[in-house]
């Protein structure tokens, strides 16, 4: 019966770990995909977006704030499939490619972009704001991979 029980603890603490964090991650894209439609947040990534070889291209295409939307739409989408596919299981799957394939990109952004890497006090640092994205691009390997 205790191994039933710690069993039933387990899995009622990862059902909660999931939705906390499949929650987290839409909140967190549903913000940041709403702040890119401010003329602050388009120019703060046109940066990172200018000097990467995937997105450099967008901005002979489109204004400075009409790439910002465009990718506020699509971190809004994310965050909609997120959320949906607490409900509708086959969302996961488009959920956790839009997150894998969104994260990826901004996360090379710590590559691509000059001046992007600091040295303070000996120690390496950049914009931690990035940095974020690791741990959502690990959920989102985790969603497609458990996609039940």
């Amino acid at each position: 019966m205790v191994g039933t029980e710690q069993k039933s603890n387990h899995n009622q603490l990862s059902g909660a770990g999931y939705y906390i964090s499949l929650f987290g991650a839409a909140l967190i894209l549903l913000w940041i995909g709403i702040f890119k439609f401010t003329p602050t947040e388009a120019a703060a990534i046109k940066p990172l977006v200018e000097n990467h070889f995937l997105t450099s291209f967008v901005y002979k295409m489109m204004s400075v704030q009409a790439v910002s939307n465009l990718i506020g739409v699509i971190e809004i989408i994310i965050a909609l499939l997120l959320i949906f596919s607490a409900k509708f299981a086959v969302l996961k799957k488009y959920a956790g490619i839009g997150m894998i394939v969104t994260f990826l990109v901004t996360l090379s952004y710590l590559f691509t972009t000059p001046g992007i890497w600091k040295i303070v006090d000996g120690v390496p640092v950049t914009d931690f704001f990035i940095l974020k994205d690791l741990m959502l691009l690990g959920f989102g390997l985790m969603i497609v991979q458990n996609n039940k």
